[in-house]
C-alpha cells in the first residue's frame, strides 16, 4: 500500500525559469527543491530535472547571519558559513541542503506567468526516501510561508487524487481565490492549521467514541487538515469505532486481505461496495465533509482494496484523500476553512 498520491504543483524556480512539480503541502515547515549536486535525489518526471543554482542569476544563498537562519529546521553552519536545514517526515523521508532566497514563477489563469522574487526555501542536496519528487511548496503558515508574506487566502480542488490524467485540479494563491461554501473555524499551532472536528457518522449513526479524542490538549493531539498527508489518521477511539462499522458491512460478503496494519478486502471498490454509507466528518460550525466510497476506499491491484484510514498515535490528520471533490479555502482574515462539495470541470469553467 502505498499512501503516497499527493497534489503537485506546476512551477518555475530561477531565471532562466526551470519547471518543476512540487508537492503541496500545507504542514511542511519549508518549502524547498532538489539542486545539484544531490544525492538520493531524482526527478519527479521527464518533463522536470534537478535545478542547478549557478545557473539562475536569481539564486541567493543566506549565510548565518540571516535572520532566517533561526528558523531554519534543524538548522547549523557549515564551513562557509551558509546555512543549513534538515527536515524529517512521518514516512521516513528527510531532506537536507542549504537555504537561499529564489525567484518562483506561477501559471496564471489567463495562460499567463506571475513571478514572487526572494522566497525563502531550502535547496536540498541529499533527499532519503522513497518518495520521486523534486520538491515540498510549504502552504503552512510561518514567516518563510508564501501565504504569511504573499497572500491570506488559498483554495485548492481535487478530483480523484489517484487520476494522474484529471486536469482540473486547482490551486489558488490571492486574487482569485475562490472562498465558498460553508466555513469552520480554524487555529494555527506551529505551521499547521487545526479544525474542531466534532464526531464521526457512516450513514444516519454516529459512532460511538470519546470525544476527547479529537481535542488539543497541553500542546499535543487535536485534528489537523493537511494536504501532504494522503490517508486521513485517526487515533486508536476513533479508528476502532470506524474500522468496526467497515467490517460489520463487509464481512460475510468479501474475504479479508491480510496487509500490515490496514483493514484490507478481496473485491473491487466499484462495485462491490456501492451500498456503503456515505461516511461525514461533523466539523464545528455545522460544516460536513462527506467521503463517498472512492475516499474512504483504495483500490490496490485489480483485486484488494484498503481502508484509506492508518491509525496515529499523534494528531488526528484530515488527509488529502478525505478532500476529494471539494473547494478547500483558507482565510487566514477571519480564521476560517471553507468547504464547497463541486464539480470541478463545471467550476473551472
Amino acid at each position: 500500500m502505498t499512501p503516497h498520491n499527493l497534489f503537485l504543483v506546476s512551477l518555475s524556480i530561477g531565471e532562466p525559469p526551470v519547471s518543476q512539480l512540487l508537492a503541496m503541502d500545507t504542514g511542511s515547515p519549508l518549502t524547498w527543491v532538489n539542486y545539484k549536486p544531490c544525492s538520493g535525489c531524482h526527478p519527479s518526471s521527464a518533463t522536470t530535472s534537478l535545478f542547478d543554482p549557478l545557473k539562475s542569476t536569481t539564486y541567493n544563498p543566506l549565510s548565518c547571519d540571516s535572520s532566517y537562519c533561526d528558523l531554519s529546521i534543524e538548522g547549523k553552519c557549515d564551513l562557509r558559513k551558509q546555512c543549513e536545514y534538515t527536515i524529517r517526515y512521518l514516512v521516513e523521508t528527510s531532506n537536507a541542503g542549504d537555504l537561499a532566497t529564489e525567484k518562483l514563477s506561477f501559471g496564471t489563469s489567463d495562460d499567463g506567468l506571475t513571478s514572487i522574487s526572494s522566497v525563502v526555501i531550502g535547496c536540498g542536496h541529499k533527499f532519503i526516501g522513497g518518495l520521486q519528487l523534486d520538491g515540498i511548496l510549504k502552504l503552512g503558515f510561518s514567516k518563510v510561508s508564501l501565504v504569511s508574506n504573499i497572500s491570506k487566502k488559498i483554495s485548492y480542488c481535487t478530483g480523484d487524487i489517484t487520476d494522474p490524467n484529471y486536469i482540473y485540479n486547482k490551486l489558488i494563491l490571492g486574487d482569485g481565490t475562490q472562498i465558498e461554501g460553508d466555513s469552520t473555524p480554524m487555529e494555527i499551532y506551529g505551521s499547521n492549521y487545526y479544525v474542531t472536528l466534532e464526531t464521526i457518522s457512516v450513514g444516519d449513526k454516529v459512532l460511538a467514541m470519546d470525544k476527547n479524542i479529537f481535542k488539543r490538549t497541553s500542546d499535543r493531539g487535536g485534528v489537523v487538515i493537511d494536504s501532504g498527508t494522503t490517508y486521513m489518521q485517526l487515533k486508536r477511539g476513533a479508528f476502532e469505532a470506524l474500522k468496526v462499522e467497515v467490517e460489520n458491512y463487509i464481512n460475510g460478503k468479501l474475504e479479508k486481505f491480510y496487509y500490515k496494519d490496514y483493514l484490507c478486502y478481496e473485491g473491487k471498490v466499484n462495485p462491490d461496495l456501492q451500498g456503503f454509507h456515505m461516511v461525514k466528518l461533523h466539523l464545528a460550525g455545522g460544516v460536513e465533509v462527506v467521503l463517498d466510497i472512492g475516499s474512504m476506499f483504495q483500490q490496490l491491484g485489480n483485486e484488494i482494496f484498503c481502508m484509506a484510514v492508518e491509525l496515529t498515535k499523534d494528531d488526528n490528520i484530515i488527509g488529502m484523500m478525505a478532500q476529494q471533490h471539494y473547494n478547500v479555502a483558507y482565510d487566514l482574515t477571519t480564521m476560517k476553512i471553507h468547504f464547497l462539495r463541486t464539480d470541478y470541470e463545471l467550476l473551472d469553467n
